[in-house]
């Protein structure tokens, strides 16, 4: 297989991130649309980051997977959608933290596999250059490419990795894949992945909903020694308990790989989704386990899945992603001490 990026595309809309302009001068007045710069992974001088923290958003326009999940498609303009609410968030970091959009991996020929392929290839280019990739969905097959770029960059190092996976999600996406991987199945492809290569599958689904899985999957998840917390628990439990379960599976891991589906969300905050529920996590508590996980140090990889401007309704799903991704920037700068003081 060549590593060749046929498929990506770099940013070529760059009114995407387009916004208010309160000042020109002033930084405590800037929004991202000012701050964020393109770049091009296939550009061979490229060089590694080195400011304190960088961002690289990389969409993933496909909705194969949800195709052949027989969902909702609409996805496929998902990265689009979530870029144009981003663009108007105020930048609260230092100066020397640097947001960069570097394009998008498409899959326009539902070849969904080699689209993965090379998804996995942009997230490994990232983060050789120290960059924290924030990959845009797209259907939530975007999973197993990111994972697969991670992997690929983390096994480079002198001990396996123990990447712990933290998806926040109604349904586990453990089916079994005899015709193909689809939105359903990425987390049993990763383990099988893991198996071959002899690493722990570390997979923790928070937000799961009774309704929207078999038997047949709550069973692979416990034989998987998955840890879940059905979307009910979430809502009645002490948040300790929570917090305990989160501290007790970032334990077991040395690196940390963040998904959300946005479908593990009430419709009442996420109508444009593939499989729109209508109970769901409540988006503050999702905040406060984010926050937990990101918190931890370990955190190498992000991203956010399923958001269908098809079915969007005045793009409150899009809002919704785009506040999720900036409690990661958020937090990841507070960690560092690179937020600016309020003044």
């Amino acid at each position: 297989m060549h590593d060749q990026l046929d498929r990506y595309k770099p940013l070529d809309n760059p009114e995407l991130w387009h916004g208010r302009v309160d000042s020109e001068d002033n930084y405590y007045a800037f929004r991202w649309h000012q701050c964020v710069k393109a770049l091009d992974l296939t550009q061979k001088a490229l060089k590694p980051f080195e400011g304190p923290l960088g961002f690289a958003f990389l969409g993933f326009k496909s909705d194969e997977g949800i195709r052949r999940n027989k969902g909702r498609v609409g996805a496929v303009n998902g990265p689009a959608s979530i870029r144009r609410e981003l663009a108007n968030l105020p930048c609260t970091f230092d100066p020397s933290v640097a947001l960069f959009d570097a394009g998008d991996v498409v899959c326009e020929d539902g070849d969904l596999e080699e689209s993965q392929r090379q998804l996995g290839l942009a997230v490994k280019k990232l983060l050789e250059l120290k960059l924290f990739p924030i990959v845009l969905g797209g259907g939530h097959a975007v999973a197993y490419g990111h994972y697969q770029g991670l992997v690929s960059h983390l096994e480079q190092g002198q001990t396996p990795p123990r990447i712990g996976i933290f998806n926040f999600d109604a349904h586990f996406d453990l089916r079994p894949y005899p015709n193909g991987g689809s939105s359903g199945t990425m987390f049993k492809q990763i383990a099988d992945l893991n198996a071959e290569k002899k690493l722990p599958f570390l997979y923790y689904c928070a937000g799961v909903q009774r309704y929207s899985n078999t038997l047949e999957l709550f069973r692979t998840a416990e034989d998987l020694g998955v840890r879940y917390k059905l979307a009910r628990d979430l809502l009645k439990e002490d948040p300790w308990q929570i917090s305990e379960s989160i501290e007790d599976f970032l334990a077991d891991a040395d690196q940390l790989y963040v998904t959300i589906c946005a479908d593990v969300f009430s419709s009442a905050f996420a109508p444009g989704v593939s499989a729109p529920q209508p109970l769901g996590v409540d988006p503050e508590l999702a905040i406060k386990m984010l926050k937990l996980l990101l918190r931890s140090g370990k955190a190498v990889s992000f991203d956010i899945a399923e958001v269908s401007p098809r079915f969007d309704q005045d793009n409150i799903t899009a809002s919704l992603a785009k506040v999720l991704i900036f409690t990661v920037v958020n937090t990841l700068c507070q960690n560092r001490h690179l937020l600016m003081a309020e003044r």
